[in-house]
């Protein structure tokens, strides 16, 4: 069952709905507002100091251009913003702007009304906002059809390399397929090289490649029905990525002790030169180096290249897994928080903030801040993906999400067929997602 929470909070919502009738109104279309005063309340989780004063510069710009707003910024550690945010969810008052992964958290809160529908402000002009967004990335602010909010950075999960451990095994060019990628797991062996680090003891570096494979093989439409309930975990897609996640482990591919291993061991590993490959997330390569001798990393050894395509999937070789940051919108924002929106993700703001490297830019134009060239691949990359799968623990309820993360553990330590894993999985689902 959803969250009784939630159900309750939404019949809440109505009736202050009612009882207020229109008197906010108002403020909702600036045009109408004759200059009235407007605050918006804005809250974050960037607190470098950096990153934060590009935030507060773009605050600034803004209220210059439009004196009769007031910007009001709350600036939180990412675990008291979770818990001050649940706080004022269960008053029914969210802030105008704030944080937000998308994802089954986000939809919670649309389901219960406490979230402002900006659809058709993306529409409008033509689908003049909309169309600066890599859509992908995109849709992962959007809950039954509807956006609620939009991203500001997104980053998708690859794979990390070295190549030179790739050249010492002969391998001249990364693998492009599934069926190529067992192929350099079994060169690397053969040149004496662990050929992929893992940390499955933290559950969700393992959880990415059950999910890759799973996106590859049955694309949008087997998660998406599954998550709809018109299908299930237990459907053929997800029965298969397990199977082909077999597949590599009987290869033996990982370090030992792999199963007990943390992120923090498997991004030592890879910064110490002692595995060749790496499947993780944009923020690798600073890990990397923090964890190598030097602190520098792999240097210009290090490369990258998207998942491998899975013969016979369904799903499209570009799309991507992943997770970013965004912006949804409180349910009684004004008009002025949505323009404040439109003003942070236009592209000479997404400049400002690849150029102080705390995001890769998911609006056109915004990667001319970009200067790693491994961040621009990954940017260009993410760009082609027609369909962003955010990760599960993210998409899903944090219960469910756990369970997917506790069975893909399961599936690597072998205690679990793909079978049993799926069924695990769907037994959650069916409670959490009914």
């Amino acid at each position: 069952m959803k969250h009784t929470f939630f159900r309750l909070l939404a019949l809440v919502m109505i009736a202050a709905t009612v009882l207020a009738g229109c008197g906010t109104e108002g403020t909702q279309t600036p045009a109408a507002s004759g200059g009235e005063k407007v605050t918006i309340t804005w809250w974050h989780i960037t607190t470098a100091e950096n990153q934060k004063a590009v935030w507060q510069k773009l605050a600034d710009e803004y209220m210059a251009a439009h004196p009769n707003v007031t910007i009001e910024i709350t600036v939180l550690e990412n675990e008291a913003f979770k818990t001050k945010l649940t706080t004022v969810m269960q008053s029914g008052s969210p802030p105008d702007i704030f944080q937000s992964w998308g994802g089954g958290t986000m939809n919670q809160y649309a389901e219960a009304g406490l979230l402002k529908d900006i659809t058709a402000d993306l529409d409008a002009d033509g689908g003049a906002w909309r169309n600066t967004f890599a859509p992908g990335a995109l849709g992962v602010y959007a809950y039954q059809g509807k956006n609620y909010g939009v991203p500001w950075d997104m980053g998708m999960v690859g794979m990390w390399y070295n190549k030179a451990l790739f050249a010492q095994a002969g391998i001249t060019n990364p693998p492009t397929t599934w069926t190529e990628l067992l192929d350099v797991v079994k060169k690397l062996k053969a040149a004496g090289i662990t050929p992929i680090a893992v940390g499955a003891g933290d559950k969700w570096p393992a959880a990415f490649w059950w999910e890759y494979l799973a996106t590859r093989i049955g694309g949008e439409s087997a998660f998406a029905a599954a998550a709809d309930r018109t299908g299930a975990f237990t459907d053929p897609a997800f029965i298969e990525a397990g199977k082909k996640l077999q597949e590599l482990i009987a290869l033996e591919p990982f370090q030992e002790g792999f199963l007990g291993a943390t992120w923090g061991d498997e991004a030592t590993i890879i910064g110490n030169g002692k595995a060749a490959m790496d499947l993780m997330g944009q923020w690798a390569p600073g890990a990397f180096a923090d964890n190598s001798p030097d602190g520098k990393g792999l240097g210009e050894n290090l490369g990258w290249f998207p998942f491998p395509m899975v013969e016979g999937g369904k799903g499209d070789p570009n799309d991507a897994v992943g997770g970013g940051n965004g912006f949804a919108l409180g349910k009684n924002a004004p008009a002025e928080a949505v323009d404040f929106v439109k003003y942070l993700t236009r592209a000479e703001s997404q400049v400002q903030c690849a150029e102080v490297g705390f995001c890769i830019p998911v609006v056109k134009g915004g990667e001319a801040g970009l200067k790693d060239p491994l961040m621009i691949q990954i940017q260009q990359s993410l760009a082609k993906a027609k369909y962003f799968q955010l990760y599960y623990d993210q998409a899903l309820t944090p219960a469910l999400g756990s369970v997917v993360n506790d069975a893909v553990q399961g599936l690597f330590a072998g205690t679990l067929t793909p079978e049993q894993a799926a069924q695990t999985i769907e037994d959650s689902a069916k409670q959490e997602l009914q």
